[in-house]
C-alpha cells in the first residue's frame, strides 16, 4: 500500500514563511500526481496546489505568487513553499499522493494524516 507522511506545520506571524513536506512511501507501482489541500475550521477542504510527474502545476487563485510547490520524484516527496503568509493561510494542511500500479490507468489517491498551520496577526 501507500503512506503519506506530512511534516513541517507549526506557528508563524503574518507575513513570514513556512516550507511543507510529504512524502510517499510505495513498494509497488508509481506516483502521479501530488498535492495540497487544506481545510480551515467551518469551512469544506479546498485545494492549494498540485503538481504532476512531469512537473505541471496547478495553484489555487489565493496562493498564487505567494506558494510554490515541487517534488523530488526518485524520492516520490513534495514541497510548499509558504511565504508572505496571512491569517487567512490558517488551516490544516493535507497531503496526497495517487498512485497507480501499473496493470491499468485506474488512480487510487492516498492522503496524509495532516498538519496544522496557524499564522497570527
Amino acid at each position: 500500500q501507500v503512506q503519506v507522511v506530512e511534516s513541517g506545520g507549526g506557528l508563524v506571524q503574518a507575513g513570514g514563511s513556512l516550507r511543507l513536506s510529504c512524502a510517499a512511501s510505495i513498494s509497488t507501482g508509481s506516483i502521479n500526481v501530488m498535492g495540497w489541500y487544506r481545510q480551515a475550521p467551518g469551512k469544506q477542504r479546498e485545494l492549494v496546489a498540485t503538481i504532476s510527474s512531469v512537473s505541471t502545476t496547478n495553484y489555487a487563485d489565493s496562493v498564487k505568487g505567494r506558494f510554490t510547490i515541487s517534488r523530488d520524484n526518485a524520492k516520490n516527496t513534495v514541497f510548499l513553499q509558504m511565504n508572505s503568509l496571512k491569517p487567512e493561510d490558517t488551516a490544516v494542511y493535507y497531503c496526497h499522493a495517487d498512485w497507480n500500479n501499473g496493470a491499468s490507468k485506474t488512480m487510487f489517491r492516498y492522503w496524509g494524516q495532516g498538519t496544522q498551520v496557524t499564522v497570527s496577526s
